[in-house]
């Protein structure tokens, strides 16, 4: 005779992890709260008596949690956090009711489940979002290196200011300037070196790993898409079937407005802040720089130029098409072919 399942709702914190355990009918079994350390996560799962399905909330650190339970848990979800409407609109909210309410949405059927990436992928995808950090900061240093000389009203050539000899020579030259700025000048400097250096050595890494290296060379078949942009594609998306249409990617990537519809009246909104910020920024440059390296689009732009779309709008166009470029590359494991573009 077949157990039925039991359902438990996990609210997860830094500290402690709330959870609330019901029957098919109801029927509360169990709930209470055990700290959010491995051994005591697999502590609590072990004492288990019965098969369970899991859901928790998206948070900073359910990933660790979801590996730790995954081998005890029948089925194990995650549920999208916008979507969990029931526990951020609730009038009375604590760690018990949270747990309690994912308990009944799991087995009403309700849970607003999201998709879970292999710990691989979200590794792989973590140096890489932390490379992309370490690109920011370079730029950050970069920027208060030229505020710092115009500060001090130092004339500089901006064209050349980030090499490393014009630079020496310059700051050899700032002999009528406070030491102390020849001193942040160094320090901003060295700043810049260590960044570039940790993040061209994490991208390395990153397009010699056996799981990237021949999914990001099709995907750079693709005129117009670099390094950058096909190992963003490949961990943000992982798999590309997850996607049945191209409107389901679109909106993923942040490339479509949010509907706003009321009495027969449609809005004109802006791109929707519901999507993936990783992925939309960097299609986003890529689709700018594209049209330079891929004649078709190139046409694309150009058409969306002579319709009347602003720049911003014919940028929008081309990432979109870059978009259907890489799910038909990803989908079908073969080389970009260039036919004509339906315009």
């Amino acid at each position: 005779m077949q157990v039925p399942y039991h359902y438990i709702g996990l609210d997860i914190h830094k500290r402690t992890i709330a959870f609330c355990e019901k029957r098919a009918d109801g029927q509360t079994v169990g709930a209470g709260a055990f700290g959010a350390t491995g051994e005591s996560i697999q502590q609590w799962a072990e004492a288990r008596s019965t098969p369970w399905v899991g859901g928790m909330e998206a948070t900073l650190f359910t990933g660790f949690v979801y590996d730790v339970l995954t081998p005890y848990a029948v089925e194990l979800q995650v549920g999208h956090p916008l979507q969990l409407k029931a526990i951020s609109s609730a009038k009375h909210k604590s760690d018990a009711i949270d747990a309690e309410t994912l308990a009944n949405l799991l087995r009403a059927d309700l849970f607003p489940a999201c998709y879970m990436a292999s710990p691989l992928v979200r590794e792989l995808r973590r140096v890489l979002r932390y490379r992309n950090f370490l690109v920011r900061q370079a730029v950050a240093m970069k920027n208060r290196t030229t505020g710092i000389l115009m500060e001090v009203g130092v004339q500089y050539d901006s064209s050349r200011i980030h090499r490393q000899g014009y630079f020496n020579a310059l700051l050899d030259s700032l002999t009528e300037t406070p030491a102390s700025v020849r001193e942040l000048l160094r320090t901003t400097r060295c700043g810049i070196e260590m960044f570039q250096s940790a993040q061209r050595r994490l991208l390395e890494g990153l397009k010699n790993h056996d799981h990237l290296r021949e999914r990001v060379t099709q995907l750079m078949t693709i005129g117009g898409v670099g390094e950058i942009t096909a190992l963003t594609w490949a961990l943000e998306i992982d798999d590309p079937t997850r996607f049945p249409n191209l409107k389901k990617a679109h909106s993923y990537c942040g490339l479509c407005s949010g509907r706003n519809e009321s009495a027969g009246k449609n809005k004109r909104a802006p791109l929707s802040k519901q999507r993936n910020p990783h992925l939309q920024s960097i299609l986003i440059e890529a689709a700018k720089l594209a049209p330079h390296h891929n004649a078709q689009l190139a046409q694309l732009h150009a058409a969306a130029l002579e319709r009347g779309y602003n720049r911003n709008r014919a940028t929008c166009a081309v990432a979109r098409k870059l978009v259907a470029y890489l799910m038909a590359v990803d989908k079908s494991g073969l080389d970009f072919e260039a036919r004509s573009v339906a315009i």
